[in-house]
Parts: structure tokens; sequence; C-alpha cells
């Protein structure tokens, strides 16, 4: 544990002393000499030991359990789970997903949540040089970004968006405990991790970075969760229903403090994208079975009539089904944070907004 310590204090010292014709050697992060294969399965690690964390968050939130106590327990038999059956992937795998007293299934989502989360830790870890190269070039002040805390920003955020997207995916609820602390997280990284914004226009005679990026991030929290509370409120005054909960808009306001005003339009983007396909997807699919169903029921009825009473009856589902948009906003905001930038980029040369400047 020392020489990891070690090393991580030798890569803070290289980052603060940062010069820029050294810039290539010292954010070669796939350099052997750095170590890189060591602390990528360092993060790996706790990332498999925070996703661990975070089954219990999922289970327990939506059911107002204390996270911290009692112990993990069987949700089946309620016998507690040892020590040695509670190691992250491993356990599931040697008990071949399920209870040693009571030989109940456990779920594959604590594995899935596992690897998913040490995947998004390592991919935190590998994209930090990237994304400090990028503030070096978004931000005209001498800025000197450290990569770590890039990384562990990075890894924050991926903890509460896997916490917040599988948590509305089983129960539809977006707890407080991770959304709230989550903007004041997303808030004070601003602070630690400079975050481009509008700031930068509007405020020209500023110098200091860390008042333009707290600004930036407040502004990207406002933007997200005033777009989707003025949905929320203009869908219930149109259809005299609640279309959105109040997480959602929490959801919104912590994507906003974390990655600023341009990369919030994006997740607000891609997330209706993504939502809209999943309900054509849902609306078709409910379509096909009910089809093959009257088909298999009514023989003698027309086709034209089966597919009419099979799509009445798929919309008439659709409508009734609540569909968990914090899953959408989530798996958006992941993107957006990753590869955001690139997606902006690539959109300005392909429409020739480019051109314009």
């Amino acid at each position: 544990m020392s020489n990891f310590c070690h090393l991580l204090n030798c890569q803070f010292f290289l980052i603060i002393s940062f010069e820029p014709n050294r810039a290539e050697r010292v954010l070669n992060t796939f350099d052997p000499a750095g170590s890189v294969y060591f602390i990528a399965a360092a993060f790996f690690l706790f990332g498999l030991v925070f996703g661990s964390f975070l089954n219990v968050c999922i289970y327990r939130m939506p059911r107002e359990i204390s996270v911290v106590s009692p112990r993990s327990a069987c949700p089946a038999c309620e016998a507690p789970i040892a020590g040695y059956d509670n190691i992250p992937v491993l356990s599931w795998l040697i008990l071949r997903g399920k209870c040693r007293q009571c030989k109940a299934p456990i779920s594959a989502r604590y594995v899935g949540v596992e690897l998913l989360t040490g995947a998004l830790f390592v991919l935190s870890y590998l994209s930090a040089p990237a994304m400090v190269r990028l503030i070096y070039q978004q931000w005209a002040l001498d800025v000197r970004p450290n990569e770590l805390l890039v990384a562990a920003k990075m890894c924050v955020l991926c903890f509460l968006l896997v916490g917040l997207i599988f948590t509305d995916a089983e129960t539809k609820l977006l707890p407080d405990l991770l959304t709230k602390p989550g903007m004041v997280a997303g808030v004070v990284f601003s602070l630690l991790v400079p975050l481009e914004g509008p700031a930068h226009y509007f405020l020209p005679s500023v110098d200091n970075w860390r008042i333009l990026s707290l600004i930036n991030s407040i502004a990207g929290a406002v933007l997200g969760s005033a777009f989707i509370w003025g949905v929320a409120l203009l869908y219930e005054a149109v259809r005299g229903v609640e279309g959105m909960g109040r997480g959602d808009v929490k959801l919104m306001a912590l994507i906003g403090a974390f990655v600023g005003v341009k990369l919030t339009l994006l997740v607000l983007l891609l997330g209706s994208l993504i939502g809209s396909f999943f309900g054509l997807f849902l609306i078709l699919w409910v379509w096909l079975k009910r089809l093959l169903r009257r088909r298999r029921t009514h023989r003698a009825e027309a086709g034209s009539v089966s597919r009419s009473r099979a799509w009445n009856s798929a919309i008439l589902i659709y409508r009734n089904f609540e569909i968990p948009f914090g899953v959408f906003l989530g798996t958006a905001a992941l993107l957006a944070a990753f590869w955001g930038n690139t997606l902006v980029q690539w959109y300005v040369n392909v429409s020739g907004l480019g051109k314009l400047h």
C-alpha cells in the first residue's frame, strides 16, 4: 500500500510541476515507466469495491434503509452474508449466483454493477490525460489541472450515475441521498478542475479561473434542472398528470454541475433521443406480441383488423407505462462526459458551423 501511495505522490508532483514543453511526456498515460497498468488495475479494484457498495445503495435507499447498518443480508432468507461471500464479482461466481444458505438466486445485476463501475473507473483514469490537454486548449489562462483530480472527478460522476441509473430502472426513483450530495460534489470539483462555459465570454475581465469555473458549474446545474422542470410543468398543465418526477430535475442539476452548459445541452438532446428510441421499441415490441396473440386466438379475423387492434392495445399500454427517464439522462451523461466534446466537434465539422468563424 505504501508503494501505491508513493506512486500517486510521484504523479501528483509531476502534474503540479507541469511545463508546456513536457506535456506529451508527462501526460503519456500508456508509458510503462509510469506504472500505468498497475494504477489502472488499482482503479479497477476500487471500482469493484465502490460498485459493491452501490448495490447496497440501489437496494436500500428506495426502501429508506440505512446503507451502513445492518450488515448485508440475503433478500430472500435474510441470512447475514459472511465477509468471504461478499467479495465483488468473485463471490458471485463461486456461489454460482445463489445464496449459500437458502440457494435463492442472486440477480446478475449485482455483478453487472460491480464490473461496470470498475470499467468506468479505469476509463476515467485512462481518459484523464486527454481531458487535461483539452482544458489547456479551452483555457487561455495559466491553468495547471491535476490529472489525478480529473480522474477522481470522473470516478465520482460515474459512481453517482451508475447508482442512479440502476435505481431508477428498478424502482422508478432517484434517491436524494445520491442526487443532492452529487450536486454539491459537482460544484466543489469546479473549484479543483477547470470547467469550460459561458463565463469565459460574459466575464472577460475576471482572471481567476476558479471563479469562472464555479459560475460555469452553477450555470450548468441551473440550465439542466430548469429545462426538465419546465417540461414537467408544461406536461402537467397540458395532460393534467405528472410527466416527470422531481428526481429528474435534481439529476439534471447534478449532471449540469459536473459537465457545464455545453455538455448539459448535449445530455438533454441525447437523453431525449435515447428515450424516444426506447419508447418506439417498446411500442413495436408490445404491438408484435399483441398481434401474434390475436392471430392465434382470432384466426378468422382479417389481418388489417388484427394489426389495428394490436396497435391500439400497444398504445394504451405505453400510455400507462412509467418510463424511467433518469435512465436515459444518466446514460446520456456518461456518453457526454467521456465523448461529448468529440461529438460536438464532429457535429460542428459536419454541419459547417466551424466555417462561420
